[in-house]
């Protein structure tokens, strides 16, 4: 089961050359969690898509002065939401997920490729 990625609309990803771009690490994350989940069978395709679109169109109607867009913060907000209604987690647990991956140092998610000490 491979997830239905809409190539055009609301919930389109961001792609280059028909292939989905992405700005940083976390993004491709974030992006293979979801389709993971659901190709586990966690929740229906159409459930996260619905909740995606609704976290764009809330950003479109009251977007924040100094946020500019992300499709990647709404994809992983839009997960959330479909994981918190079926409390899979819960609010308070994101935010505590949240709030401890905010508190890591800066530079711990980066693209240099050394391996931190794991098995050559």
């Amino acid at each position: 089961m491979t997830a239905p990625l809409d190539i055009e609309g609301p919930a389109a990803p961001p792609r280059s050359n028909g292939e989905l771009v992405f700005a940083e690490p976390w993004e491709g994350r974030a992006f293979a969690m979801a389709v993971g989940l659901y190709e586990a069978g966690a929740f229906s395709w159409p459930r996260f898509q619905a909740a995606l679109i609704a976290r764009i169109a809330a950003w479109e109607s009251a977007p924040a002065q100094d946020e500019p867009y992300r499709y990647y913060r709404l994809w992983l907000a839009a997960l959330e939401d479909v994981l918190v209604g079926l409390r899979v987690v819960s609010t308070d647990d994101v935010d505590a997920r949240a709030h401890a991956l905010a508190r890591r140092s800066p530079g711990h998610d980066h693209r240099d490729g050394h391996s931190h000490g794991q098995g050559a």
